[in-house]
């Protein structure tokens, strides 16, 4: 149970909750007891354009993108029947800048709080919120120059931090 609540905490933290000085480290192996725990449904989405997959809860329906979205940088976006919890994948070419470069130009914008470094699965992240928007998001840069950066909302709802700390833990090659 201690451990549990320890990777609860982690994944609490990388949705905004209570960040660390210290990077954190989340790996899906440490994941996956909570959602058999928590009993929160989902499964896994790969999205091709990257190669990576990331679990989609399944109060969440994919959303039909439009040619406008998709210039855009979306990739995948969901939202639950009600409209009130949505989550975007979006994938931008940022002319190859780095994550610490990435992470200087997040600490510029306003509205902007909480950004921290982090590792999931292995990939090298950084997540922070914005509070106005009451939203929190993750973001990897890639090999190709990309950012691809994965966005939840709202973020203060009963249980919002269980359920998109796993969305946010789960993201990993394919």
């Amino acid at each position: 149970m201690k451990k549990i609540l320890a990777i609860l905490m982690a994944l609490c933290m990388f949705c905004g909750v209570a960040m660390a000085e210290a990077a954190v480290e989340l790996n899906w192996a440490d994941v996956e007891p909570i959602i058999e725990a928590s009993g929160v449904a989902g499964d896994f989405v790969t999205f091709d354009e990257i190669a990576v997959k990331i679990w989609i809860p399944s109060d969440l329906q994919a959303t039909e993108l439009t040619d406008e979205d998709r210039q855009n940088g979306f990739i995948g976006y969901f939202a639950d029947a009600e409209k009130t919890a949505s989550l975007s994948v979006v994938y931008v070419d940022v002319n190859g800048m780095s994550i610490e470069d990435y992470t200087a130009e997040l600490g510029q914008m306003e509205g902007v709080d909480e950004i921290d470094a982090g590792t999931v699965n292995g990939l090298p992240c950084v997540s922070y919120r914005m509070p106005e928007q009451d939203s929190g998001h993750i973001a990897f840069a890639t090999e190709a120059g990309y950012i691809l950066e994965v966005s939840v909302w709202p973020t203060s709802t009963e249980g919002a931090d269980l359920v998109w700390g796993i969305v946010l833990g789960s993201i990993q090659p394919e």
